[in-house]
């Protein structure tokens, strides 16, 4: 129940799950039954949406404007900031419903440009549908990784991978949904236990290599204070590293 009530706080996971509880429901009643087909190409396309969008675009190098850097801060680089802030665990409505309008109406574009018929169904199936649901997957995976709660041995691979990412290496393991490791693997960003013994922790791992007090940090810290309920200990803390 807690991992529930914490998930239904955040706008963009109940209006993700609104969209795939309608998709789903125009799918069962009036759509075609091969179109359920489909479905799994949205699982294998939210994979990889998940994993390009984390080591691509949140992890981009912080930007000198501070009006970019805030946009980052809140997407990405503030969760590392602070990874036990429930407020910050999840993909903020801005990039979720925009990403998913994006790759619904691109794919149902493709599809009808190349005249493959019901593309309307195929791109339903494939978007709303499988990738909403691989999507909120993730953020259930993802919360339940920073919760410390009892978990089962899938959640606690997840944990132990994540935590990684975190606290070892912010460069490794960007997948969190399980099964996303093996496009890690394929993309060189995967590391073993034995290699990470090996290495160092990173330096200024909480703040993706920036000096904990630079001065976009500190600005951002300060401007979100409030949303997302950082105390001026945490802030001032956060600052020394």
């Amino acid at each position: 129940m807690v991992r529930i009530k914490i998930l239904m706080q955040h706008p963009s996971v109940v209006l993700m799950a609104a969209v795939f509880a309608l998709a789903s429901v125009v799918l069962v009643s009036v759509g075609p039954e091969w179109a359920w087909a489909f479905v799994p190409l949205g699982v294998l396309a939210q994979y990889l949406n998940e994993y390009n969008l984390h080591r691509y675009v949140f992890h981009l190098a912080p930007p000198r404007r501070q009006w970019a850097f805030d946009l980052l801060y809140r997407a990405h680089y503030g969760h590392h900031d602070f990874p036990s802030n429930h407020k910050l665990f999840f993909v903020p409505v801005w990039v979720a419903l925009p990403m998913l309008g994006f790759n619904f109406l691109a794919l149902w574009g493709a599809l009808a440009l190349f005249a493959v018929g019901q593309a309307f169904w195929i791109a339903l199936a494939i978007v709303p549908v499988g990738g909403v649901a691989t999507f909120l997957g993730y953020e259930w995976f993802h919360m339940s990784a920073h919760l410390n709660l009892p978990k089962g041995a899938l959640a606690r691979y997840v944990t132990k991978l994540h935590n990684q990412h975190h606290f070892r290496d912010f460069s490794k393991w960007f997948h969190v949904s399980p099964g996303g490791e093996i496009i890690d693997r394929a993309m060189g960003t995967a590391i073993s236990r034995d290699a990470l013994k090996g290495q160092q922790r990173m330096e200024f791992i909480r703040t993706l290599g920036m000096r904990p007090n630079d001065a976009r940090l500190v600005a951002s810290r300060r401007k979100f204070a409030d949303k997302y309920g950082l105390s001026m200990v945490e802030i001032e803390q956060a600052a020394r590293g």
